[in-house]
């Protein structure tokens, strides 16, 4: 990789390693309402390359995209070409142009599928979705994408700097989801649809066990086997709570609605039993 290469790839890398999102109003125009354009000069790539770069450490995103894509259009077989169409994607994302940044580093990754800086277009891609990730409370298709773009960063390439940030950032689209599935759960809990219920609540627990949704997702089953009248299941979910996170606030309520029941769950958890056989009551319940 020559200098340049490095000079860009340093700048990609920072801005994005670092969580660095520089969100920018309006757009350039001349004339008032007519979007700036370069007038058509002919000139080295290297040049207006360099021309874009400095737009781009000046955080003037829009005016950087117009000397990358002069790149593309005067010489499109270039290296700098290349550069220039990852660039355009980076600049798009720093503007918070998600939908276009994901176009144009997914165009990258068409036409240069083997170049050394394929890994960086997916994860900007990854990003692009990760960045517009909202509250548990909205639709989450955003999230699943980002989910989607995260993972196959990590597929793909496993040991890159990129996969190792990717892994931190599925953590928290994975809370998200669950979050939305327990909103859901329990909606459907307070319009006493406890079946529908129950299946939300198993899917937190068996999808998406490392959140930090997964100790309530336990006792609202406890609730809803409990309202069914289904003591047994509920018992047995409590001690599975109970084992797994024994200082839990949910155990502890778990603990006393199931004692008005008669159920005492410090007797189940504590009976001599391995590992082995909490797995596999965990396989059985969910």
């Amino acid at each position: 990789m020559d200098r340049d290469d490095m000079r860009a790839t340093s700048v990609l890398k920072t801005s994005l390693l670092l969580g660095t999102v520089i969100f920018i109003s309006g757009c350039s125009v001349l004339g008032g309402d007519k979007k700036e354009k370069l007038a058509y000069i002919e000139r080295p790539a290297e040049l207006i390359y360099n021309e874009g770069f400095e737009q781009m450490e000046k955080r003037e995103f829009d005016r950087a995209k117009l000397f990358f894509q002069e790149v593309e259009r005067q010489h499109p077989f270039s290296k700098w070409a290349r550069r220039s169409m990852l660039m355009t994607a980076f600049a798009n994302y720093s503007s918070a142009d998600y939908e276009e940044a994901v176009a144009t580093a997914q165009r990258f990754i068409s036409l240069h599928p083997g170049n050394e800086s394929t890994p960086y277009a997916y994860y900007l891609i990854a990003m692009s979705y990760y960045d517009q990730i909202y509250d548990v409370g909205r639709d989450q298709a955003t999230t699943v994408n980002a989910e989607a773009a995260l993972q196959q960063v990590v597929r793909r390439y496993p040991d890159s700097e990129y996969a190792r940030d990717a892994r931190l950032k599925l953590e928290l689209t994975h809370d998200h989801l669950a979050g939305k599935e327990m909103s859901i759960g329990r909606f459907y809990q307070k319009e006493n649809q406890q079946l529908a219920a129950i299946g939300r609540f198993k899917n937190v627990v068996k999808n998406y066990e490392t959140t930090s949704q997964t100790e309530e997702a336990l006792h609202r089953l406890v609730e809803s086997y409990v309202t069914l009248g289904i003591l047994e299941e509920a018992k047995l979910v409590g001690s599975v709570l109970g084992y797994n996170y024994p200082s839990s606030v949910w155990y502890e309520d778990s603990y006393d609605l199931l004692a008005e029941y008669g159920v005492n769950l410090n007797d189940e958890v504590a009976k001599p039993r391995g590992r082995g056989y909490w797995d596999r009551l965990k396989e059985r319940l969910f």
